[in-house]
C-alpha cells in the first residue's frame, strides 16, 4: 500500500528554515513512527512551507518526505490555495492508493479533500468547538480554521476521531468515522517517573497558558492548599500575549510556590516528567490532549477536566482522576489526594502506564490506521 500523509512541517510555523530536519507535531510524528515498523508500506509526507528548506529524500527506510515551497500569497489569506495545488501536482507524481490529511486547521485538510484521491482527516483541534468558546472573532485564524473545517468535513471519505468527543462534533457533518485516539512517541513508555522524595514534590501543568487551558484558575485552587503543604507548582508552556497572560505572569510573581519555566522541547519533557509527583490539565475544552497521554505512558499519575475528550482518556480512580472545571476546588482535591495518599498515586500511575502502552503505542496505533484505510478502499 502506497500512503501519502499530509502533515505540517514545523519547520513552517517555528520559522525554522536553517534546521535541515523536519519536525512534525507531536501525534502525526508518532503515527511516523508506528508506520515506519511496517516495511510491507511505502509512505510519502508531504508539507508546505514558504521557504525553500534543507530537506532528507527519507525519514525512515520506508517514509519518503516532500517539502513543497509555496509563497506567502498560497496560504491561509487564499484559503491555502497555492498549497493544495502544490500538494496536489505531487501527489499525482506519488500515486498512492490513499491519502490522510492531518488536522484542519492549517492547509492539510483541503489539501487532501483536492487530491483527487480517496482520502481521510483526523482532527486534532475541534476548530469549531476551540472557535466557539475562544469567542474568536470573524476572519481571525481560528474563525476561518472553524469555517474550514466545515467545509472540508463533509468532503472526505471518512474522519478519524481521536475521541468520542470528536466524533459527536462531526457525526453530522462526516460520511464515515472511526474513533482512534493518537500514538505517543514511543521514547515515553520508557520513561519511569521518579520523583525525589527528598525534595517538595512537584506538580506539571503543561500547555499554552491561554483562558481556555484555565491555569489561573487552578493557582487560585491550590492556594490554601499551598499554605499547608510544602509543594511546587511548576508550568511548561508559552504564554499568550493578552490580559490573562498578564494576570497569569502576575499570579506567578505573587506565589513562591509557583513557576513559569516557558516552552520545552520533547526532551526536556520527558526530564520533567520523570521528576513529577502528578500532572494537572485543567482545561475548560480539549480533544485529546498529549500531555494527558505521555504522563500515563510516563507512569505519572494525572487529574484533568471532565470534558471534552478526556473522559475517553481517564477512567475516575483507576488510570486518573476526573475533576469539574466549573468547581476549582475539585482541582484541589484531587492534588491533595495524590500529595497525601502515596500508595494510591502509585497504583493510579501502574494502571495509567499499562493502559497507555496498550492502547496509545505508535505500532498498536499504525496498523489499527491500516485497518482504516483498507476499509475506505474496500468501499
Amino acid at each position: 500500500m502506497r500512503i501519502v500523509v499530509l502533515t505540517t512541517d514545523n519547520r513552517e510555523p517555528h520559522k525554522d528554515y536553517a534546521n535541515p530536519q523536519p519536525h512534525f507535531g507531536t501525534a502525526p510524528a508518532a503515527l511516523l513512527q508506528g508506520l515506519a515498523l511496517i516495511p510491507a508500506i511505502e509512505v510519502h509526507v508531504v508539507s508546505c512551507i514558504r521557504r525553500p528548506v534543507t530537506s532528507p529524500e527519507k525519514i525512515a527506510p520506508n517514509i519518503f518526505f516532500h517539502s513543497l515551497v509555496v509563497p506567502k500569497i498560497g496560504w491561509m489569506k487564499t484559503l491555502f490555495q497555492g498549497c493544495v495545488r502544490a500538494a496536489r501536482k505531487k501527489i499525482q507524481e506519488i500515486q498512492p492508493d490513499i491519502v490522510h490529511g492531518q488536522g484542519t486547521e492549517a492547509d492539510c485538510s483541503i489539501s487532501a479533500i483536492y487530491s483527487g484521491f480517496t482520502n481521510v482527516l483526523t482532527l486534532h483541534g475541534n476548530m469549531r468547538s476551540v472557535a466557539r468558546i475562544n469567542g474568536d472573532v470573524p476572519f481571525s485564524y481560528n474563525w476561518l480554521a472553524a469555517r474550514l473545517e466545515g467545509f472540508v468535513l463533509p468532503r472526505t471519505d471518512g474522519v478519524v476521531c481521536i475521541t468520542t468527543y470528536t466524533q459527536r462534533a462531526v457525526a453530522s457533518l462526516a460520511r464515515k468515522t472511526w474513533i482512534l485516539p493518537n500514538a505517543v512517541d514511543a521514547s515515553f513508555f520508557d520513561v519511569q517517573a521518579a520523583p525525589d522524595l527528598s525534595a517538595p514534590p512537584i506538580g506539571l501543568c503543561v500547555g499554552t497558558i491561554c483562558g481556555y487551558k484555565n491555569q489561573n484558575d487552578l493557582i487560585r485552587a491550590l492556594d490554601p492548599l499551598a499554605q499547608g503543604k510544602n509543594f511546587r507548582l511548576v508550568f511548561l508552556g508559552q504564554v499568550a500575549e493578552d490580559a490573562y497572560g498578564r494576570e497569569f505572569l502576575q499570579l506567578i510573581r505573587e506565589r513562591a510556590w509557583c513557576e513559569h519555566i516557558g516552552f520545552v522541547n520533547r526532551e526536556e519533557l520527558k526530564l520533567r516528567l520523570k521528576s513529577a509527583t502528578f500532572l494537572a490539565l485543567p482545561t475548560r475544552e480539549d480533544n485529546c490532549p498529549m500531555v494527558v497521554l505521555e504522563a500515563m505512558a510516563a507512569g505519572v499519575p494525572v487529574f484533568a477536566s471532565n470534558i471534552g475528550g478526556v473522559p475517553d482518556l481517564i477512567q475516575h480512580e483507576v488510570n486518573g482522576l476526573l475533576c469539574d472545571p466549573q468547581k476549582p476546588e475539585t482541582f484541589r482535591a484531587a492534588a491533595a489526594r495524590f500529595l497525601d495518599d502515596h500508595e494510591f498515586a502509585s497504583r493510579i500511575a501502574t494502571t495509567a502506564k499499562q493502559q497507555a502502552r496498550a492502547r496509545f503505542h505508535p505500532q498498536v496505533i499504525a496498523q489499527a490506521h491500516l485497518q482504516i484505510y483498507r476499509e475506505v478502499l474496500g468501499r
